[in-house]
């Protein structure tokens, strides 16, 4: 890249072998019993570790640091170059539109918070009991009325359940929101049919992929979906950054998210002794302050990096690696696998399940304490979802059974023996 005559060697790092490479597959962790062993890192879908590629290319940019759109200096110019080529990068990786904002977040919670707080007022919202918190808390929040439909029996029933309460709306704006795969069972959710049932019925469409934008690829277009949800922490990049990316009118005609340098045009006095503002209409409006460049241009690293990786080798390798750990649990009779959609129902690698006698964190404690694996253990923020999978109450959460459970999840970069050795540990600890 050149970037107003900057050569692209002043921020070109040293190129990986593997693109996908991590930087935690050597990383050694101490055992209850002695010794270490390689730490099993299959928690990526709370944070996943961050690509060796993505690293080098932060790395090259550090001592370049300058300040985003504040400065006419070199370094300054160079950063914001780098932060707007970084949406650029971004929007291709969505295949995004002509016209489609790319606002850089802290991350999915706070993309959907930026659009809950830009919704017209009178905007009814249809979100699925089975979302994760940070897509089924923001609506009501901020003002909106809400439906909360259902857990579907599966994507047919989905779509179906959602055509209903569209149909039974009242007249004016209404929104839709959807997860693209669950955080929970990793199952992918029929995201284009639901795009279409929403604008049969004139509403709109938000995805939420944070689980879905790190294993599959997304094509913001084909899907017509109006917007499009995910994190860099869940896509193999470090620091605090999210992206909020789709349709620009609704959010320029909202108040800005945040009131400050950067989302302004014009701030004067006013005649009665106030102050007068004008407010951009563009990505700046609602991303006031010194935006997190190096955040951005790491999502954008990582972007790049699973694009030119290509989506067919990865998705092999997390299908062998998901059966082999599926096949495994099933065959220990302790062990019961969450889901929602069915055991046939296509799926990203995420896997929640309990082991009968074990209470859920104290399992997953053991795992990391002798075999030093790395999982999650609780409610994973879809505590609606969770529990009626455990067989809880739906309002309470009673239920005879675990109150929690246990989730494995992996992607780029975890090799067999991680998958086998959880394997292994959870047959011992079962007894089978």
């Amino acid at each position: 890249m050149t970037v107003s005559g900057i050569p692209a060697t002043d921020v070109t790092p040293p190129r990986q072998d593997d693109a996908l490479a991590v930087l935690s597959s050597d990383v050694t962790v101490p055992l209850a019993t002695g010794g270490e062993v390689t730490y099993a890192a299959l928690d990526y879908a709370a944070s996943a570790p961050v690509l060796r590629r993505v690293w080098n290319e932060v790395a090259a940019y550090a001592p370049l640091y300058g300040s985003v759109h504040r400065g006419t200096g070199h370094l300054s110019r160079l950063s914001t170059e780098l932060f707007e080529a970084s949406r650029e990068t971004v929007a291709s990786f969505l295949g995004a539109r002509p016209g489609d904002q790319v606002l850089f977040t802290r991350s999915t919670t706070d993309s959907l918070n930026l659009l809950a707080a830009a919704l017209p007022a009178g905007t009814h919202v249809l979100v699925f009991e089975t979302e994760h918190h940070a897509a089924l808390l923001p609506w009501a929040h901020h003002g909106h009325a809400v439906t909360y439909l259902d857990a579907p029996a599966g994507p047919a029933d989905a779509v179906a359940t959602a055509e209903a309460a569209l149909a039974a709306l009242p007249e004016g704006e209404a929104l839709l929101c959807v997860t693209g795969a669950s955080n929970v069972t990793g199952e992918l959710w029929p995201v284009r049919e639901l795009a279409a049932a929403a604008h049969r019925h004139g509403a709109r469409i938000v995805l939420d992929a944070a689980q879905l934008a790190p294993h599959r690829r997304i094509d913001v277009a084909a899907l017509d979906v109006d917007w499009v949800a995910f994190s860099g922490h869940k896509l193999y990049a470090p620091f605090g950054s999210g992206v909020l990316a789709g349709r620009s009118d609704w959010l320029d005609a909202a108040p800005p998210y945040l009131a400050g340098g950067g989302a302004t045009r014009v701030v004067s006095r006013s005649a009665d002794g106030g102050v007068a503002v004008e407010w951009n209409t563009d990505e700046a409006r609602h991303e006031a302050g010194s935006p997190n460049v190096v955040g951005a241009l790491a999502v954008a690293a990582a972007c790049r990096a699973l694009t030119e990786a290509g989506p067919d080798a990865l998705l092999a390798h997390e299908r062998r690696l998901l059966g082999i750990l599926r096949e495994g649990l099933a065959a220990i009779p302790a062990v019961r696998e969450l889901s929602l959609f069915g055991a046939d129902a296509d799926r990203v690698p995420v896997v929640s399940f309990t082991v009968a006698g074990w209470d859920s964190a104290d399992l997953a404690r053991t795992l990391s304490d002798r075999y030093g694996i790395g999982v999650r253990s609780g409610l994973f923020c879809a505590q609606p979802l969770v529990r009626a999978l455990l067989g809880a109450s739906a309002t309470d959460g009673d239920c005879d059974g675990p109150v929690q459970a246990v989730r494995a999840s992996f992607g780029a970069g975890t090799p067999d023996e991680h998958v086998t050795r959880l394997v292994a540990a959870l047959r011992e600890l079962a007894g089978a």
